[in-house]
């Protein structure tokens, strides 16, 4: 038996989909994976910061147009790149083992710590807005590209730091360049940083089986407490909105953040509820944190 697995082109993508390949074939011997290279908007469109282009979705629409029409049989995604409502037709397995989701800070090669008002680079609107008070007098500028670019990027001077998450560098060995990780008091990461996401037709149900097995259960009930925040703040990837989830036992404790697109302040909070209802803890923290953005006008 063979799978297609669509997937973006840059080495992150192409490791990300590996992972999962390897893991699909220890699973199931005798099915060999193999990768179908796609590019999508936002890998085309370079010039200009995420949030000027103007859609959601903007790292996933081409892969699911080839997944409907049945030239792939699945499709590997960062979880955080994709808009909170589902596609109809797809759908997506259980989430399976996540990697680190903080944030960290990369220096500049030949800096060894940052400069009083250092220069910030980072293409992520929840990221810029946190960073004024982590380190005040910053100067945030923005940054595209794909991990490599930006690194390169600011190893050319463009900016003194670079914001990522742990996640990527890991996948690609890249941890050496980690000067800092940030701690989720300081930054708190998108909805479901870290974790990927692997989407099929909702139809293959015999694949749906196979991809859930290799789930983790307090991972997906964290993940869907973070996605449905999301969901019920009207978000895609480019609103000022962070989340973390964690179970201890049968208690979910949900931290999220939230602002608005145009500017002005963030507001925090942190709930807890139970585990087995992870999403229902996250529509509350939605609907709560709308209300307060709301008082503020």
């Amino acid at each position: 038996m063979e799978l297609k697995i669509g997937t973006r082109g840059s080495r992150l993508a192409l490791a990300q989909t590996r992972w999962v390949a390897r893991r699909l074939e220890a699973a199931r011997p005798g099915l060999v994976c193999r990768e179908a290279v796609i590019r999508t908007t936002g890998d085309k469109i370079l010039d200009k910061p995420l949030a000027e282009i103007g859609s959601k979705g903007l790292f996933v629409a081409q892969i699911e147009e080839a997944l409907l029409e049945g030239k792939i049989d699945l499709a590997v995604h960062s979880m955080k790149d994709l808009p909170a409502q589902p596609t109809p037709g797809l759908c997506f397995c259980r989430t399976l083992p996540r990697a680190d989701r903080r944030d960290v800070l990369v220096l500049r090669q030949g800096l060894s710590q940052l400069p009083r008002r250092p220069r910030l680079a980072t293409g992520s609107a929840r990221r810029a807005r946190q960073l004024a008070g982590l380190w005040p007098g910053c100067e945030v500028v923005g940054i595209r590209g794909n991990l490599d670019t930006r690194l390169a990027k600011l190893d050319d001077g463009q900016a003194d730091g670079l914001i990522l998450a742990a996640a990527g560098l890991a996948r690609l060995g890249l941890e050496g360049r980690i000067s800092r990780y940030l701690t989720e008091e300081e930054l708190l990461p998108a909805p479901a940083q870290g974790a990927l996401a692997v989407q099929l037709r909702r139809k293959d149900e015999e694949l749906l089986a196979l991809l859930d097995s290799l789930s983790e259960e307090d991972t997906h009930r964290e993940v869907l407490a973070e996605r449905a925040f999301l969901a019920g703040v009207g978000g895609g990837c480019h609103l000022p909105a962070g989340a973390s989830a964690h179970i201890q036992g049968d208690t979910l404790t949900l931290s999220a953040l939230l602002g608005r697109a145009e500017g002005g302040p963030l507001c925090r909070l942190t709930l807890t509820g139970p585990a087995r209802d992870p999403e229902a803890l996250g529509r509350q923290a939605a609907c709560r944190l709308l209300a307060r953005l709301a008082k503020e006008d």
